[in-house]
């Protein structure tokens, strides 16, 4: 799997698809599927009143691929020794040695590339945004060593992606897609926190800061509830704002089934399903939010 000759020289090993695989992993491409609906969300919106050609839509999706890839693959970069140290993190990529600092290094350089371009060609304007983007997406991976409002930070990069979505096909901010932003913000800041309280322990032992680790778990599985509840009442408003229909509001009722479904699996003393409600239902949530957008507007 591995060939380690000299320290930092890590690289993977064996066929080209076991190699995609291991940066694959590094980066949790899988989990892509978190935001990714929600700028396609914003796709469907934008395309009403701006027709979308399919060359804009494939240079859409380089761009979030390229940011969302060159971000995980900085934070992996710059955690990998609080990760080697943590049970829970010490088998990723860099801390096992499948992968080496220069790896995982010219993978983000490569994939920044990519997002500068694809960020170029869909106009002067998401070209200029694309570096300022960037320092915040990377940013983040700093939050947690200042201030417990790292989730909250990360929720506010992410709910960049429907807005840069808009943007690229408008040409501008339009109030009501703010709306779906702040969704993604509470609805990603809320399972950071749940996913962060198994990390409790290891935080307040090693100093690192998340709103588990500062209020304990029962807080902050009560913070948890408030955001999501606040991306409910954001998902509402989109019914009002776009003018949505039926299938929409009933894709919203879906949400909110299973984010009360979520947080019934997670209690302060039982934690052994916050992986299922972090990825299985999150994923489900994200995908009946672009399905109910995306439905709603071809009968509409």
């Amino acid at each position: 799997m591995r060939a380690s000759s000299e320290a930092g020289t890590t690289r993977p090993t064996g066929g080209l698809w076991e190699q995609v695989l291991t940066y694959g992993r590094m980066v949790k491409f899988s989990h892509t599927i978190f935001a990714l609906p929600f700028a396609l969300s914003a796709v469907v919106l934008a395309q009403h009143h701006h027709p979308l050609a399919l060359w804009r839509l494939i240079w859409l999706l380089g761009a979030m691929v390229g940011a969302r890839s060159a971000a995980m693959g900085f934070n992996r970069i710059i955690d990998a020794s609080i990760d080697a140290k943590n049970p829970r993190t010490a088998a990723r990529e860099i801390p096992a040695g499948r992968l080496s600092q220069r790896a995982a290094t010219l993978f983000v350089i490569l994939f920044s590339g990519l997002f500068v371009l694809c960020a170029a060609m869909l106009g002067r304007l998401c070209l200029y945004l694309s570096g300022p983007v960037l320092l915040l997406l990377f940013s983040y991976s700093y939050t947690k060593r200042f201030t417990f409002l790292c989730h909250l930070y990360l929720g506010a990069v992410i709910s960049l992606a429907p807005l840069g979505a808009w943007i690229a096909l408008t040409g501008s901010v339009s109030g009501p897609i703010t709306l779906l932003s702040a969704a993604l913000m509470a609805y990603i800041a809320g399972f950071d926190i749940l996913y962060a309280c198994q990390d409790i322990e290891f935080d307040q032992e090693t100093g690192l800061h998340s709103i588990p680790a500062r209020f304990s778990i029962p807080v902050a599985l009560g913070i948890a509830k408030v955001l999501h509840a606040a991306a409910f009442g954001f998902f509402l408003m989109l019914f009002w704002a776009f003018h949505m229909g039926g299938v929409y509001l009933a894709a919203v009722c879906l949400i909110g089934a299973l984010m009360i479904a979520e947080h019934r699996m997670v209690k302060p003393d039982d934690l052994s399903r916050v992986n299922i409600a972090f990825f299985h239902v999150n994923s489900v949530i994200s995908i009946t939010l672009f399905l109910g957008v995306l439905l709603d507007e071809v009968i509409r």
